[in-house]
């Protein structure tokens, strides 16, 4: 599925760009704020994400996109993914690593199989993707890799055992890989969001987490600016690093508080 309306001028005019997890959410607010910007954007989500809205609000502000669902769990849904549009487009510019599972668990609770596929999503497809992309953008000596990852990469709640271990793995993934690719001037960076208000979280904690409608509230009070992170923020976060040239290896954290702190209130 692709709007047709063409896009205005902006700070990623003519590129393209892939946004994994992009139906809502993080990866909704920067498949939107890109297209703004003048990319064409494929918006990817599972076959039974509702990518309506992510899609109208791209056609809104006059952009280019292209909807691909799949599971990337499977590896050769990955790769078709970046084919798929290379093919379309006839080209890839930025790759933004977004999708990502977050189960609470613990040491005493995991699963293997839920270990892996947290594992699958969060560390696993990003590097399949990654090796696709970067044939193409070796190619054109030109390339941005922004993956998301969390501040729970550094440690992590007690609650978030596979998840905190995927994002450390990404970190160092982000890092490494930067290193590699600058041969190729292909920029790979990463940003660390801390409690982000989406759709998901708020199913998280109000019905996983049995805390109520109410419990925006009670989180309100941790916020030392007053509110929570949007996924607007983390878009806009993700349009420095896609539109700057000389960035790469960097890890943004993006927090309103120190990493392993609580506010003092």
């Amino acid at each position: 599925m692709e709007t047709s309306t063409e896009t205005r001028g902006g700070l990623l005019e003519g590129q393209v760009a892939v946004v994994t997890g992009s139906t809502q959410g993080i990866g909704a607010g920067i498949a939107t704020t890109f297209a703004a910007q003048g990319a064409r954007v494929v918006v990817h989500g599972l076959p039974d994400a509702q990518a309506e809205k992510t899609l109208h609000a791209i056609g809104e502000a006059e952009g280019k996109a292209l909807l691909i669902r799949g599971d990337l769990k499977e590896e050769a849904h990955c790769r078709s993914l970046i084919r798929k549009t290379i093919e379309h487009f006839g080209r890839l510019d930025i790759l933004v690593n977004n999708a990502g599972i977050y189960h609470r668990s613990n040491v005493e609770n995991t699963t293997t199989q839920l270990w892996d596929e947290i594992f699958a999503i969060n560390l696993r497809a990003p590097f399949i993707l990654c090796q696709e992309a970067v044939k193409h953008m070796k190619e054109r000596r030109s390339g941005c890799i922004i993956n998301i990852g969390s501040v729970n990469a550094y440690m992590g709640e007690r609650k978030l055992l596979p998840y905190s271990a995927s994002k450390g793995g990404l970190m160092t993934f982000t890092k490494n890989l930067a290193n590699y690719l600058t041969r190729y001037r292909i920029r790979v960076n990463q940003i660390n969001p801390g409690w982000v208000l989406t759709e998901g979280e708020h199913y998280m904690e109000a019905v996983e987490e049995g805390r109520g409608e109410g419990w925006l509230d009670d989180a309100l009070k941790t916020r030392p600016f007053g509110r929570m992170l949007h996924p607007k923020d983390i878009a806009r976060a993700a349009l420095f690093l896609a539109s700057s040239e000389l960035i790469t290896g960097a890890i943004l954290d993006y927090e309103q508080v120190p990493v392993g702190s609580t506010p003092d209130l």
